[in-house]
């Protein structure tokens, strides 16, 4: 192991709701695990070529344990069935260091964390810290029923239980989120809202809070996955610190093209939600299909993810 990776063991393991399981990790040395901000994820490796990346939904105070909450979800690549599968008390195995592309902004007056289904879990994190440092805000979970929730002992349980909104689909439309009432009632000037879940879920909570009024920059949001879309013509692309050149074919990544000339791009996701694959572009005009990168990241033009987005030019020179 090195100072990026850890052996873990599977202290506890349970099933919630019917199709999550939570699990605990511990140091397999018991020694304390590297600190984490609330929004932190790590990778988990499965197998030697089976990454994924799940967020800590524990308390970023507890030095002693990670908590994970994965879905079983039938139509997985391989990861979530790998982790019901492989993962039992007890088992050991490698993961990475915590990395936190979905950071709290210190300075919100108040929050609104939005999680739906197993997105959850980076806003049980973020609401233990919030908890801890006295700020204002609310948790709102969206699931399709009570019984199909992870979590709710706990959030029962929890110091900021009394920030807990609980929405039921099958309650009809009166237990369903109602985006534009919560931002009515906490303003959106000084207001940030995080979201995460299934794609649509999310793609409607941003459009309506825009809609509503809340600035682009208050709006944050981390994808647990997305469809990619490989159609487009070939390009070329450049590696500026090899020298090398490949042509990527339509329907090939940039990442499998490096691939056939021996220049190998760190992946895990392969769906622009990670950021694992990102390369700088130092020459060349992108077509980002990612999730990751900000509406701004993406004007800049200055990076982008191999392992989905392609060139609108004919060609990209790439700081690799």
């Amino acid at each position: 192991m090195n100072a990026l990776t850890h052996q873990v063991v599977v202290q506890r393991r349970e099933i919630q709701g019917g199709g999550v399981v939570v699990l605990d990790l511990q140091s397999a040395d018991g020694n304390s695990l590297p600190s984490f901000e609330a929004g932190a994820h790590i990778d988990v490796h499965l197998a030697p070529d089976l990454v994924r990346q799940y967020s800590l939904c524990g308390d970023p105070a507890e030095k002693s344990r990670y908590r994970l909450g994965v879905l079983r979800d039938p139509a997985s690549r391989g990861g979530s069935l790998a982790v019901f599968d492989r993962l039992n008390e007890g088992t050991v195995i490698t993961i990475g260091a915590p990395r936190n592309h979905f950071p709290l902004v210190p300075e919100a007056q108040h929050s609104v964390l939005v999680g739906g289904g197993i997105g959850i879990t980076p806003m049980i994190a973020m609401a233990y810290a919030l908890s801890a440092a006295g700020k204002g805000f609310e948790l709102h979970y969206c699931t399709r029923s009570a019984a199909s929730s992870a979590f709710l002992e706990e959030l029962a349980a929890a110091p900021f239980a009394d920030k807990v909104r609980l929405h039921f689909d099958d309650a009809g439309d009166a237990g369903r989120l109602q985006i534009a009432a919560v931002l009515d009632a906490v303003g959106t000037a000084h207001t940030h809202l995080y979201v995460c879940g299934p794609s649509g879920f999310m793609d409607w909570v941003i459009g309506s809070s825009a809609q509503h009024g809340l600035p682009a920059a208050q709006i944050h949001r981390e994808y647990f996955n997305a469809d990619v879309d490989t159609r487009g013509g070939a390009f070329e692309v450049v590696a500026a610190a090899s020298g090398k050149t490949v042509q990527v074919q339509e329907g090939q990544s940039i990442v499998a093209a490096l691939k056939t000339i021996g220049i190998e791009v760190p992946v895990s996701c392969q769906e622009g939600v990670c950021g694992t694959c990102v390369c700088t572009v130092l020459e060349g005009e992108c077509d980002h299909r990612d999730v990751y990168l900000t509406a701004e990241e993406k004007t800049d033009n200055d990076q982008i993810m191999t392992c989905c987005s392609r060139a609108k030019s004919a060609r990209l020179v790439l700081d690799i």
